[in-house]
């Protein structure tokens, strides 16, 4: 069973679905680049009949057209333009690529998220999963995301009962990625492979690039250090900034 997810948060950053598409489009690039074969063509639905799904070039001209087509309701520019594309290849997970961004609130926060999921693969018979850690780096370099992480469910739903936690909330799974100023407070010494990203932030990785399986418990850890560390502190709302 494949239930995966590699995601990224920020805050207030009003954006055009102009902006918004090319950063989508600058993801679906790196993504395509990395070669690990499980991404084809994108459409609407992908559960849906070949016959009856809809494809979408991923080019910023064409996700332009999309996000205006999906969010067509007046306050689209306020709360900000959500779409989602999906791809599945023969014997590989259905993979889903969301995002909303460019609202102009500062109520509610943006987030893109790259997810994979059967009930029928398993997870070695996904390369890109011990890649994942990759994955963040390139939601984190098109999107400039203020937080993000990689998690199975089960160690999200953990994370988010051992803690409290709302949905919004920065949190470390298997990998965390933290802006430069959330960076700046991360300690030393975690059992993890650090790396810093092209925006100055930071990957603390607890897979050591995909070679290792951390427990729960030490997820768990993990964010106990984090959060005594004071990097993983919520941005405050209303938001007047898109990051830390």
């Amino acid at each position: 069973m494949v239930d995966f997810v590699v995601n990224g948060s920020w805050g207030k950053r009003p954006e055009g679905p102009r902006q918004v598409a090319a950063q989508w489009a600058e993801t679906f690039a790196a993504l395509e680049s990395t070669g690990e074969g499980i991404l084809g063509s994108w459409c609407h639905d992908a559960a849906s009949h070949a016959s009856s799904r809809e494809f979408v070039p991923v080019s910023a001209p064409a996700l332009t057209e999309y996000l205006e087509r999906e969010n067509r309701a007046h306050d689209a520019p306020y709360i900000g333009y959500s779409a989602s594309l999906r791809t599945r290849q023969a014997g590989m997970p259905l993979v889903e690529l969301s995002v909303r961004a460019g609202g102009q609130t500062q109520w509610v926060g943006s987030n893109v998220a790259l997810s994979f999921s059967s009930r029928v693969v398993q997870d070695d018979a996904v390369p890109a999963l011990r890649r994942a850690h990759e994955i963040l780096r390139i939601l984190a370099d098109a999107w400039d995301i203020d937080h993000g992480k990689v998690y199975r469910r089960a160690e999200y739903r953990a994370v988010k009962e051992e803690f409290d936690l709302d949905n919004s909330a920065p949190r470390c799974g298997r990998a965390v990625y933290l802006s430069a100023n959330r960076a700046a407070l991360a300690p030393e010494g975690l059992p993890a492979e650090y790396s810093r990203t092209a925006r100055g932030g930071l990957i603390v990785d607890l897979t050591y690039g995909g070679t290792r399986e951390p427990s729960i418990d030490v997820i768990l850890d993990v964010n106990r250090e984090l959060r005594a560390a004071g990097a993983l502190e919520a941005l405050p709302k209303p938001y007047e900034r898109d990051k830390w």
